[in-house]
């Protein structure tokens, strides 16, 4: 008897009578493959008493102490590297990806602080300073809010783009903060090469003769002029030289001057203000490629920002030409200046919450401390500090720019300005060469400016408290109160940018506009946003039903009453008033006087007479109390615009179209309450 119950298994797997022995794996065609790992032991595999696999090790040699060894080691290097690995994931922060990150991020809360509990002063001041500026999310929600604008507005325009730009656009609405907007001219090709012209020419081409004296700045030859039907004829804005025609600026502006002087703007600069000045209007030309000058700027040696998606984008669009020259000669009628405004925007809107709080605080220490000395106030403007804060952000390790270090960072662009002071040199981001303290900054005024920068570096952060944030200024902390402060000023905000300018052709573009309208809601993951859009599709409603043939016109044999319903419908979710004053000015036209009675004694129990008026016109602390007494954040944008708001250019529109005199139209303008009862009057005696 054989005293081993194991020497017969041998036998049968064994080397017998000379043959090979056989494995395990090679009998049940088991491929094994390589682990270039550390294995503490060496994994084996044997049959068991069913014919099964047991494998006595993990085959992947890995153990559960070395995963976590491996895990950790992870997560560390996530930690060490945060800001640099969002950076790559979401390099635009205003992008839908990066809001619906923040909205579900469960590491984004706005009342955990990023100091621990006994740095008071840091806590005390980053309060401040998000009370003013606001959340990391509405923020990104502004930039969002003025891109949507753009390509909604650019819906209407054929030979012109709008584009946002200005501390609006980049989200920061301080005081004092307007709204610049820039008119792209289309059909004009703006080249850098004669031999890249393109035959036949279809469009205005244009040539960018930089000057060598003048970095930054270029001068615009005409070599042909196109057909398209423009507003703006550049041959007629063109000085003949020995050399060619050129484009003059003075021309070119006095040619704009002439065409918008019914739209009460005037020049201030190479823009065109309102009455109010809230809002600056510059035209420009593109060119579609960066100017040769700025090409090192590609491919410089940085850090870590900005991202190569960033980089790209502001490849692929070029630069912008604006219609003024430097400020340091008086002959300068035919020099342009190359604008990268832009390609800054991009650069902001890729900025993360450090540096959007350190470019806040930046304009308030110019706003609060510098420009209200004197002697400085002239010297520097708040594009030399975002220049500042650009430079350093490319020259330093992008992981600096965490929130514990935000007064770091904030110190070390007071150092750059420092030791360009100094220097009496600013070098533009995109043109090193181009001096941007030119004709500000020089050895006879720079020692008074070293001086004031000295003692805000000296003051610490006490001094900046002080000065930024005067000690008279209530506490106030990241609490439900500032959240509900922080939603209305983002209501405001819109309020003051949500005006179009819609100039619609057909019926076709204004259904154009509501089908994109409506697609561009679905793919928005910001709730905020996908607000404004439903404002937007109910105002352009607006405009739809107005163009429509006669009420009793019928398409296809069918009176079209549906679709003015529809539009009407859809209409009245702009504001408390306009929708229905334009819905009772339907049945008023059709002959339905009772029901014009109805609905204007329904609009006049919702009217108020601290009603806010959508207007692009700053709102003063008395509107902004009354609207924080009346609205509360439960609500959305829409309904609250429904109980709050009301757009005083549809009233004139209803009174106009009432009336048939526009001077009783705006006699009945000032007041949202008379325009109701003139309509009330009006069906009254129709009826």
């Amino acid at each position: 008897m054989d005293k081993n119950p194991r020497s017969q298994v041998n036998d049968d797997y064994g080397n017998m009578n000379g043959m090979r022995k056989i494995m395990y794996l090679q009998k049940h065609d088991v491929k094994s493959f390589p682990y270039h790992g550390r294995r503490r032991y060496t994994p084996s595999i044997s049959q068991s008493l069913d014919g099964g696999i047991v494998i006595t090790n993990d085959v992947f040699g890995l153990t559960i102490r070395q995963f976590e060894r491996i895990y950790k080691a992870c997560l560390d290097r996530r930690k060490t590297y945060e800001q640099w690995i969002l950076n790559l994931r979401y390099p635009d922060k205003c992008s839908n990806e990066y809001l619906e990150y923040l909205q579900y991020c469960v590491y984004y809360k706005e009342d955990i602080l990023p100091w621990p509990g006994n740095a008071l002063k840091e806590k005390y001041f980053y309060e401040h300073l998000v009370y003013t500026i606001g959340p990391e999310m509405h923020i990104h929600n502004k930039q969002r809010l003025l891109i949507v604008i753009d390509i909604i507005s650019n819906l209407f325009e054929n030979d012109r783009m709008q584009i946002s730009s200005g501390s609006l656009a980049e989200g920061l609405d301080l005081p004092g903060s307007d709204l610049d907007i820039m008119f792209l001219i289309k059909n004009v090709n703006v080249i850098q090469n004669v031999r890249n012209i393109k035959h036949p020419i279809q469009h205005t081409t244009l040539v960018m003769e930089p000057d060598k004296d003048h970095p930054g700045f270029t001068r615009i030859k005409l070599i042909a002029e196109g057909e398209e039907d423009t507003d703006i004829i550049l041959s007629d804005c063109c000085e003949s030289t020995t050399n060619g025609e050129y484009v003059s600026v003075d021309r070119f502006l006095h040619n704009i001057m002439h065409r918008v002087s019914e739209c009460q703007l005037s020049p201030h600069g190479p823009c065109f203000s309102d009455t109010d000045q809230h809002c600056d209007i510059a035209i420009c030309l593109q060119s579609k490629k960066l100017p040769y000058i700025a090409i090192p700027w590609v491919t410089r040696r940085r850090h870590q920002w900005p991202p190569n998606v960033v980089i790209d984008k502001i490849v692929k669009y070029g630069c912008l030409l604006v219609p003024i020259g430097p400020r340091t000669t008086s002959d300068n009628n035919l020099l342009w200046r190359l604008s990268f405004s832009v390609a800054e925007k991009k650069l902001v809107h890729s900025f993360n919450f450090t540096q959007l709080l350190c470019y806040g605080l930046l304009k308030l220490t110019f706003k609060r401390i510098i420009s209200t000395n004197d002697g400085v106030k002239d010297l520097l403007c708040s594009y030399f500090l975002k220049t500042a804060l650009f430079w350093v952000s490319e020259e330093v390790d992008f992981e600096i720019f965490k929130l514990q270090k935000l007064f770091h960072c904030f110190f070390l662009c007071l150092d750059k300005l420092e030791l360009w002071t100094n220097n009496c040199y600013c070098p533009n981001y995109f043109i090193p060469q181009h001096n941007l303290f030119l004709g500000k900054v020089d050895k006879s005024n720079n020692k008074t400016l070293l001086s004031v920068l000295n003692s805000i570096k000296c003051g610490g952060i006490d001094g900046l408290m002080n000065n930024v944030f005067p000690a008279e200024s209530v506490n106030h902390s990241l609490s439900n109160t500032n959240k509900e402060k922080s939603f209305i000023m983002l209501d405001i905000f819109f309020y003051k940018t949500c005006e179009l300018s819609i100039h619609f052709r057909n019926m076709h573009s204004c259904y154009k506009s509501l089908q994109y309208v409506k697609s561009l809601k679905m793919f928005e993951s910001s709730k905020f946003i996908t607000d404004t859009c439903n404002y937007y599709y109910g105002m352009i409603s607006q405009y739809a039903a107005q163009m429509l043939p006669p009420p009793n016109t019928k398409i296809n044999g069918n009176i079209i009453h549906k679709l003015y319903h529809r539009h009407l419908q859809d209409g009245i979710r702009t504001d408390a008033v306009s929708g229905w004053l334009v819905y009772a000015s339907y049945y008023y036209v059709t002959g339905h006087y009772n029901v014009t009675l109805k609905l204007t004694e329904y609009v006049l129990s919702r009217c108020k007479h601290d009603m806010a008026c959508l207007t692009r016109h700053f709102y003063n602390e008395e509107n902004i109390n009354s609207y924080r007494q009346n609205v509360h954040s439960k609500l959305t944008l829409i309904d609250r615009m429904k109980f709050k708001l009301s757009d005083s250019k549809t009233i004139l529109g209803v009174c106009y179209e009432i009336s048939g005199d526009i001077t009783n139209a705006y006699q009945y303008f000032d007041e949202a309450l008379e325009v109701d009862e003139y309509v009330c009057r009006s069906a009254k005696a129709r009826k």
